[in-house]
């Protein structure tokens, strides 16, 4: 479950992307930032799993550097 202050971190990280980028998460079609955005602040399933995937990535990050 995703919490509004991991879904605000994520959309702080995704704001500073630039317009042009597109993302893929799995199988599914390729999302724009805009896209993105829209399903993190919506709190759908592709939104979660997109925060989810941010968090461990950043988490990883955070390891490696402790």
């Amino acid at each position: 479950m995703v919490n509004e202050e991991e879904r605000k971190l994520v959309l702080a990280r995704l704001e500073n992307m630039p317009s042009y980028m597109k993302l893929a998460i799995g199988d599914s079609r390729s999302l724009s930032k805009e896209e993105l955005i829209k399903h993190i602040k919506s709190g759908d399933p592709i939104g979660d799993k997109f925060v989810e995937i941010q968090l461990h990535y950043l988490r990883s990050i955070a390891k490696q550097y402790s």
